[in-house]
């Protein structure tokens, strides 16, 4: 069974920083070398250094990762220009596999992760979940999922984020081995039957107001709100001058669509967020949502609650620990929306909040923690794997049932 271990830190040096992670998480082991390294990191240090740092010290690693607005380990959160939080993988080759684009600019989301999936499966057949990470400029994170499940099937548990950088949406980056990729994606498949995953996310956003109507649209543009330039539309109704930058709009409030009635009480909530990453000098609104760029699709406005993001965080780990049955946690990889970070709150509420989500699942115990500030978050709903957006997202891997009755 593969061995998962922890660790981060806020280092500056990028050498020093990546060292200290792969010593502290694999203290007690006897070398440093491990079989599979996962590593997010804030835009401020040297990639290189930490890639070169890494291969050093674990000569037979496979390494893959990528860039965020912070990392969030078993320490809490960072979101410090350099911060570094690692996953150190230890087992069988035969049970991961991982797959990389070294760029994504221009390409059509479903065939790349469909040629991704491909070489995961040649690589290693039995994967039953995949841990994806792409850049948030250039992913149709929907038909992505398509193309994986073309390959996997829809059992297949996708799980991972949307990479970013320091919220300018302007470049960002991942990592496979020795190589430095910007605005590619990254992929980790893993076939081991003896671990589960159980993934959840809750938003905490409210409705608020009537709802809107799409009256002209055509993918990836929103052209207008309820008969009036979309952009325009939401500022006025949001209380906004129609010259705020789309980040200010965007830190307060979203796009929401309606859910089925059957997914709402696993939810929490009616509403899934469909975000819209930017605006034009014409007032459209750019959204990476094929399904709401449609004339007369209804969509409403959510904005940010901070009391509905505490209680949809408790909501969400009673689910994962009724669902855990008290079986041993290996580990979580966490994906938060970087809303959730110092946009949002401040460092006493943010830290109280990680806290909230790590107590609950780790209680007195050193469960390895690897989580990543993105800009959105995978995580299966209602059977199926989708793409959330402003989430608390947790992926909880445990024992197999009947591994712990043996």
């Amino acid at each position: 069974m593969l061995q998962f271990y922890s660790s981060s830190n806020g280092v500056v040096n990028s050498k020093r920083a990546m060292a200290e992670c792969i010593e502290n998480a694999l203290e007690g082991q006897n070398n440093l070398d491990c079989d599979l390294l996962i590593f997010y990191t804030t835009m401020g240090h040297n990639f290189k250094d930490l890639l070169s740092e890494a291969r050093r010290l674990s000569p037979k690693a496979e390494i893959v990762g990528c860039t965020g607005m912070g990392v969030i380990g078993r320490e809490g959160p960072n979101e410090s220009m350099r911060a570094l939080a690692i996953m150190a993988i230890k087992g069988e080759k035969d049970r991961f596999a991982i797959a990389a684009k070294e760029s994504i600019i221009n390409s059509d989301s479903f065939e790349i992760a469909t040629e991704m999936a491909k070489e995961l499966k040649s690589k290693t057949p039995g994967i039953t979940m995949i841990h994806f990470l792409s850049s948030i400029n250039d992913i149709v994170a929907e038909r992505a999922i398509e193309g994986f499940e073309a390959v996997f099937g829809p059992e297949v548990t996708i799980f991972g984020a949307i990479s970013g950088d320091n919220m300018k949406a302007i470049t960002n980056f991942q990592f496979y081995n020795e190589r430095v990729l910007e605005r590619g994606a990254v992929a980790v498949g893993f076939a081991d039957p003896e671990l589960e995953i159980i993934t959840k996310a809750n938003h905490g956003f409210q409705i608020i107001g009537s709802p809107l109507e799409v009256t002209k649209a055509e993918f990836p543009f929103i052209r207008e709100l309820n008969g009036q330039p979309a952009w325009k539309f939401l500022t006025e109704r949001l209380g906004f001058q129609e010259t705020a930058h789309f980040l200010e709009v965007l830190t307060v409030a979203q796009l929401a669509e309606k859910l089925p009635a059957a997914l709402h009480e696993e939810y929490g909530s009616e509403y899934i967020l469909r975000l819209f990453t930017g605006k034009e000098e014409d007032g459209r609104i750019l959204t990476p949502f094929p399904g709401i760029c449609q004339k007369g699709k209804e969509l409403w406005l959510a904005r940010r609650d901070e009391e509905g993001i505490f209680k949809g965080v408790d909501r969400l780990l009673e689910q994962i620990i009724e669902r855990s049955k008290d079986r041993k946690t290996l580990a979580v990889f966490h994906a938060d929306c970087a809303l959730r970070g110092r946009l949002s709150f401040d460092r006493v509420v943010k830290d109280e909040i990680i806290n909230r989500i790590q107590h609950p699942l780790c209680k007195d115990k050193d469960v390895p923690w690897l989580g990543i500030y993105g800009f959105g978050e995978f995580t299966r709903l209602g059977g199926r794997n989708r793409i959330h957006f402003f989430t608390t997202s947790l992926y909880v891997i445990l024992e197999r049932a009947h591994e712990r009755e043996k």
